[in-house]
């Protein structure tokens, strides 16, 4: 089994949320229970839309993803989140979560341990 790797900014628990968006966007459409007109439509397998919806797919592939939604006529916008963004605090506390996540692994735990509330 491949190993899914954490990320520390980017972290959930079963699914990626994308999952969930995506749901929201087909089902909007009013597709959801016409998921071979997705596959029409974008080109992706009904066994991989039904894998992120109702299977084990934990984190779908990007192509993918854009696929569905430019097939839907979306399109991805990034927006900065307002906050102040500091280089050097972020640099900071990427190493202290490499140094917990490598204790970790090195101490045979097999996943991250529990994240100290801020």
């Amino acid at each position: 089994m491949a190993e899914l790797r954490l990320y520390r900014t980017y972290r959930f628990r079963d699914k990626d949320p994308v999952i969930d968006e995506l749901r929201t966007l087909v089902r909007d459409e009013g597709l959801m229970k016409k998921l071979d007109v997705v596959h029409q439509l974008s080109g992706v397998a009904t066994s991989t839309l039904d894998n992120w919806f109702f299977g084990d797919t934990v984190s779908p592939q990007n192509r993918t993803i854009m696929a569905v939604t430019t097939s839907l006529g979306y399109r991805r916008s990034w927006t900065k989140d307002g906050q102040k963004w500091d280089l050097e605090k972020e640099l900071r506390k990427a190493a202290a979560w490499d140094r917990l996540h490598n204790a970790a692994k090195t101490n045979g735990q097999g996943r991250h341990p529990k994240r100290k509330s801020s």
